[in-house]
């Protein structure tokens, strides 16, 4: 469980105190943070000890199959068969769908439909610049797999809506500093990154002491900047180093006065956890049912390939392993008592099966995700056309679903808000606190035939819903303008 950052941050904060904070980020915080999303991607790494390539939930296999095992033909160490199947991924990618599958309507509380159509053009200029409907998936996918997702407001160079830039800031890079009286409340929020040096680092005789005490080869290389961005309610700051034995320390850069005279940061958890700043991440209690999953197939696959081919035991025949058993193959012996022992062959282990499948089972309750939601069907589940029937075959994906809008629907409600707050600041769009309340529209994430559209259209019409709010959720555009049935399809 990662805890963040408690200090009492001055106007301007002091490099040792970073130091501290950075430190300890990266001991405990950032490894945690980078097992969950290796555990979400588990992406593909070389393995030095053998020309084959290693997994990353591979790390949550037991010794015995990682290990190599005994010298096998021509002095080669072989090692067990491993096999990873990777049931995280597709669940997160599931939530993720049904969280922002279908575009999110932004509407402003504004009184004024005039005044409220101005900002919510101005709104939907903004988040068209910084990726639309990809920037909410990227929110529902970091906050899924971290727990927590941090969108950073900055303000550049440029025209209108487009000077106004959303971060989705991934949690391993991030050292939020929160108030010690308040756990909600940001005193300062720092932004820790790691890049290459655009220079190439010169071969002089510093260089090649400093590659002979951290194990280098002593040609030139590419130096590693660490660049540190620190925002407070009064100051923005940036420090950079260069670690290494002979790097320098961490120094400020530069400096200037934040003109929001607030963190421009708005903090989403994926599930709320009471008096915590992180929520609770979507990946972390599948971890040990992956590991358990793993375990089971990699020991089924080695049982099958123990198992699945004939073994021939020859006894009192010279040179048997130099002639393999084949057809037409014959041997020629003098000893009477000479004979080929056929063994091995498949076998059922119903005790194997039945426990992988209660793995499976076991993440789907987990997760609250089933392959059902992903389209696939195992067995018989009866008759789904009925919506009702499935939506109570899904109703603990759709019950959580609900739940994670309240917490990303009152971080995107933030979001906007401090856009507007920027925008005013800055001159891009002048407007009053009083006028940057939104509420948000979601969509039903359950598939809607066109009949069934209609008929939902015709009834928000009947209790006054604006015509124009239901042609947009139908997906027309402004351009467009149908002619809404007057009866409803039987």
């Amino acid at each position: 469980m990662q805890h963040a950052e408690t200090a009492t941050i001055p106007a301007t904060i002091a490099p040792a105190l970073l130091d501290s904070l950075i430190d300890r980020h990266q001991k405990e915080t950032e490894p945690r943070l980078r097992r969950l999303w290796d555990y979400y991607r588990n992406p593909v790494r070389a393995d030095r000890s053998g020309p084959r390539h290693k997994l990353a939930q591979a790390e949550g296999l037991p010794a015995r199959l990682t290990a190599s095992c005994d010298q096998g033909p021509g002095g080669a160490r072989s090692a067990r068969e491993v096999v990873i199947e990777n049931d995280i991924a597709w669940r997160i990618n599931t939530i993720v769908s049904f969280m922002f599958g279908k575009p999110l309507i932004i509407q402003s509380a504004v009184g004024d439909p005039k005044r409220a159509e101005q900002i919510q053009a101005f709104i939907r200029r903004v988040f068209k610049h910084n990726g639309g409907a990809r920037f909410f998936q990227d929110l529902g996918l970091l906050g899924a797999v971290y727990g927590t997702v941090d969108v950073l407001v900055r303000v550049v160079e440029g025209d209108d809506a487009g000077r106004i830039v959303l971060d989705s800031i991934e949690a391993p890079r991030a050292i939020p500093i929160v108030n010690q009286s308040d756990y909600r409340r940001l005193d300062a929020y720092a932004l820790h990154l790691r890049r290459w040096a655009p220079e190439v680092e010169q071969n002089h005789f510093f260089s090649r002491v400093r590659n002979r005490v951290l194990g280098g080869v002593g040609r030139r290389q590419r130096p590693v900047i660490e660049d540190t961005q620190v925002w407070t309610a009064e100051m923005y700051q940036r420090y950079s180093s260069r670690p290494g034995v002979f790097g320098g320390g961490r120094k400020l850069v530069s400096e200037s006065v934040n003109r929001l005279g607030r963190v421009p940061v708005i903090h989403i958890q994926n599930l709320s956890q009471p008096f915590f700043y992180e929520g609770l991440s979507e990946v972390e209690p599948l971890i040990p049912l992956q590991d358990e999953l793993n375990t089971r197939l990699s020991d089924r696959a080695n049982r099958v390939t123990f198992q699945s081919f004939k073994m021939y035991l020859g006894k009192g025949i010279e040179k048997f392993m130099e002639r393999p058993v084949g057809p037409g193959q014959m041997w020629q012996t003098d000893n009477p008592d000479a004979q080929i022992i056929e063994f091995g062959g498949d076998g059922q282990s119903p005790s194997e099966d039945s426990h992988i499948s209660d793995i499976r089972e076991a993440m789907d309750k987990a997760s609250t995700v089933s392959p059902l939601a992903a389209g696939l069907l195992r067995a018989k589940v009866g008759n789904l056309t009925s919506e009702n029937a499935l939506r109570i075959v899904m109703m603990g994906l759709l019950a959580k679903v609900d739940k994670k809008r309240l917490t990303y629907g009152h971080g995107i409600e933030s979001i906007c808000e401090l856009v507007l707050h920027a925008a005013d600041v800055y001159g891009i769009f002048p407007n009053d606190p009083e006028e940057r309340g939104v509420r948000l529209d979601w969509a039903e994430p359950l598939p809607d035939t066109d009949s069934q559209l209609l008929r939902n259209a015709l009834m928000k019409l009947e209790v006054g819903v604006p015509r124009e709010q239901v042609l947009t959720e139908l997906g027309y555009t402004e351009n467009a303008d149908p002619q809404l049935p007057d009866t409803i399809p039987a």
